[in-house]
């Protein structure tokens, strides 16, 4: 049987952390669970799963549903675009078959882009490339997460720019349902020998076309969340403080922006493979930040406590306390703020 290659290139950058990655794992559990229960998509699709932040990486290699588990999601520093086409088109060149005289090649690819936020590195020559050899010959439809992606790098690899109206958990159900529903009627033009890729109709109040005459700037940080890196100083392990964009009217009418705390996130160690380790250091003054959580690793009460090494790691009662990053020993007072803090590149 031909293949119908369906690729999901996921955006795992730290603006993902928390509720937003756990209901992409959730959506592509239903996804594959439904596909299971259906004979044409069976005989036809194959899914890969390819995931970027400041690094790419295949979780799940391209392979049939019935062999399909659903993987559980990284979180990777960064959103390079670049390196996530760049790794989707190196899969694309590996596992595509060819029509030959002997063999019926695969049904051209269908690629789901998911992304949240805006390139953090430069997508020129990826872009580039994708058009010149790819543009023709996969289907790529990409996928606003969020109201502040940059919709115009994305309509330069396709026509097919959605955005996803992730309101509450049914709109997640909605969405997730689309994309099986768009999966089985591909599938079933292939049989019907049809072209292979036809989208489920849009329900407009959870996922809408973008219009693409809108020009949006790019800007290398996504200002959208502010994410804080730091570790555990008992278990060694890395988490994430995430605060998300506030703007009000102050007392004097003026806009003011400042970042409220969301929650705070274990990751795992692959948060470093896919972090680029060549990412300019960003700053954020703490007096910009408003909330400060506890450590999400071992329960210590302050989790935002900084280092001579400049990195965050979180302190108990301890009266000497050890970065986990540096190894420095020493005490720690509580600071008045008004400080600079790295920030990660979200």
């Amino acid at each position: 049987m031909r293949r119908l290659p369906i690729y999901f290139l996921i955006d795992v950058s730290e603006s993902m952390v928390g509720e937003p990655i756990q209901q992409v794992e959730d959506g592509l559990a239903t996804i594959i669970k439904t596909l299971k229960t259906d004979p044409t998509a069976i005989e036809t699709v194959w899914v890969s799963i390819i995931v970027f932040a400041g690094q790419a990486k295949t979780i799940v290699p391209l392979q049939e549903i019935m062999n399909f588990y659903p993987p559980k999601f990284p979180i990777g520093s960064g959103t390079s675009l670049s390196k996530g086409l760049g790794y989707l088109m190196y899969e694309l060149r590996k596992n595509t078959v060819k029509t030959t005289q002997e063999v019926k090649g695969d049904w051209k690819p269908i690629v789901f882009l998911f992304t949240d936020g805006v390139p953090t590195d430069n997508t020129k020559n990826a872009i580039s490339e994708w058009k010149q050899n790819w543009a023709r010959t996969a289907n790529l439809v990409a996928i606003s997460f969020g109201s502040e992606t940059d919709t115009q790098q994305l309509s330069k690899l396709t026509d097919n720019v959605l955005h996803f109206n992730n309101t509450d958990a049914n709109a997640y159900k909605q969405f997730f349902k689309w994309v099986t529903d768009s999966i089985k009627t591909s599938s079933e033009s292939v049989e019907n020998k049809g072209s292979g890729f036809e989208l489920a109709n849009l329900d407009e109040n959870t996922l809408s076309k973008i219009d693409l005459s809108k020009h949006k700037e790019t800007n290398l940080v996504d200002d959208n969340y502010v994410v804080l890196s730091a570790k555990c100083q008992n278990t060694k392990r890395p988490y994430l403080m995430k605060y998300k964009r506030h703007i009000w009217l102050d007392e004097t009418g003026d806009i003011a922006k400042a970042y409220r705390l969301v929650g705070a996130f274990q990751v795992d160690n692959i948060y470093f493979e896919l972090s680029d380790e060549n990412a300019n250091n960003q700053t954020i003054n703490t007096d910009e930040l408003l909330g400060a959580p506890t450590c999400p690793c071992c329960g210590n009460q302050f989790a935002f406590a900084v280092c001579q090494c400049e990195k965050l790691h979180c302190i108990g009662n301890e009266e000497i306390s050890t970065c986990p990053w540096c190894g420095n020993q020493g005490a720690y007072g509580a600071g008045g703020g008004n400080f600079d803090v790295n920030r990660t590149q979200g």
